[in-house]
């Protein structure tokens, strides 16, 4: 009875910590979305416009935005995101497990997961480019 509340309890904190490292990533996510989406369109058109009122606010909050919400709440989430990580590695077996055989699987299958990847890089570039055609 006490290790299924404990496994519960555990499950709660796992949620918890995935909020918080979801809302310490997100001013960055933004400000790194908004630089992409201000380079999209032309300046008068939106969502270029309004991804460049949050550029220049960034920039107008040296302090704040730089110090704050790119440095300091992205290595928070990077830091408690690894004691998470190593916590779960030594405390959950089956874990482990798992992941030597993910390990496996993928060494049996690195030319399938290569060909993949490459595949998935070149529309990736493929998207960028047509992106960059259609806003010239």
């Amino acid at each position: 009875m006490v290790a299924l509340y404990y496994k519960v309890i555990m499950n709660i904190i796992k949620r918890v910590v995935a909020v918080v490292e979801i809302v310490l990533v997100f001013p960055a996510a933004l400000f790194m979305s908004a630089l992409f989406l201000r380079n999209c369109q032309p300046p008068p058109y939106e969502p270029a416009q309004s991804a460049r009122r949050l550029v220049d606010w960034f920039a107008g909050h040296p302090v704040l935005c730089l110090d704050v919400f790119l440095i300091a709440m992205p290595l928070a989430a990077f830091v408690i995101g690894c004691a998470t990580v190593v916590r779960g590695w030594r405390a959950d077996a089956k874990l482990r497990e798992a992941a030597l055989e993910m390990a496996a699987v993928m060494r049996a299958h690195a030319a399938a997961l290569l060909v993949a990847g490459a595949t998935a890089l070149a529309g990736g570039i493929l998207g960028i480019v047509a992106l960059h055609l259609i806003t010239d």
